[in-house]
């Protein structure tokens, strides 16, 4: 089987794996499918994309979130990852397309909505597939927090292709939650690799709602550095964001409502500074 720790140092440049990366890795080098439950910030995308570079084919990403579709793109073409996304907002769908067929990706993300087209499934025929990666894979589960109907229609393009390699990444999975996702995407139940939940480098705090706005504002001018404030509601973020940036903090609203040009490049914006608040909705 291939080492996977020459490619680690040489794209990531990290000198060991962390935590129970290199299982999973391995995992999927040898062509088993797996389930990993890993916490928020322990590498779970460095799980498929370093495969995704030593394995021959595209490496299939299926993920919930375009914003985190483009942040993950972001961060895997700056080490030198061929990779692309088609969502609903690039521009450059024939382009990605041409490449995909032409074998020049390492990674292709798309939203759960497309992988369950037909016509996605006939173009993914078109070119030889290195791995099925599903992020978020709670999505699937009924039991789970944030339960996405076509998630559940994945399954049909899995089995379309089972010599390919499957790989189902969440962060939070109770016991309920990974024997769905299993059964959903026809996982083994010796594929399932779990390393926790707990973060300890995040602080937890409660506190009665007395002038939200003035509260959220206090607590930005005494907490440097970029942070994301969630509301409930469209109208709230951009109320929120208005007031926020009347303290001098640069701030930017972010939901689905807005222009997706103008979203972009809020996110952008965000990505790159080392100070802004974005406000946004938890969808």
């Amino acid at each position: 089987m291939l080492d996977p720790l020459p490619d680690l140092q040489r794209i990531f440049g990290f000198p060991e794996f962390r935590g129970v990366q290199r299982d999973v890795v391995d995992r999927v080098l040898a062509g088993e499918r797996t389930l990993a439950v890993m916490p928020t910030g322990a590498g779970k995308s460095l799980c498929y994309q370093l495969p995704a570079t030593m394995l021959e084919g595209t490496c299939v990403v299926v993920s919930p979130l375009i914003a985190l579709m483009h942040d993950q793109l972001r961060a895997a073409t700056a080490v030198g990852i061929r990779a692309a996304t088609l969502t609903s907002v690039d521009t450059n769908r024939e382009e990605t397309i041409a490449r995909f067929r032409a074998g020049e990706l390492d990674l292709l993300y798309v939203a759960p909505e497309r992988a369950s087209n037909e016509s996605f499934r006939n173009l993914l025929g078109q070119a030889k597939l290195s791995l099925f990666a599903i992020d978020e894979a709670h999505c699937v589960s009924e039991w789970g927090h944030d339960f996405r109907p076509d998630y559940r229609l994945l399954r049909p393009l899995l089995d379309s292709f089972p010599d390919v390699p499957r790989l189902a990444l969440t962060a939070t999975a109770d016991a309920h939650t990974r024997a769905d996702i299993l059964e959903q995407l026809g996982l083994p139940k010796d594929g399932l690799i779990i390393s926790g939940f707990d973060r300890p480098n995040i602080r937890y705090a409660i506190s009665p709602r007395d002038n939200v706005n003035r509260q959220i504002a206090d607590i930005v001018a005494k907490i440097p550095g970029p942070g994301i404030v969630y509301a409930q509601t469209r109208a709230a973020t951009e109320k929120l964001a208005e007031a926020l940036g009347r303290t001098g903090r640069p701030t930017r609203a972010y939901h689905a409502g807005l222009d997706p040009h103008i979203r972009a490049k809020n996110q952008a914006d965000f990505v790159a500074s080392e100070d802004m608040v974005i406000c946004a909705t938890v969808a």
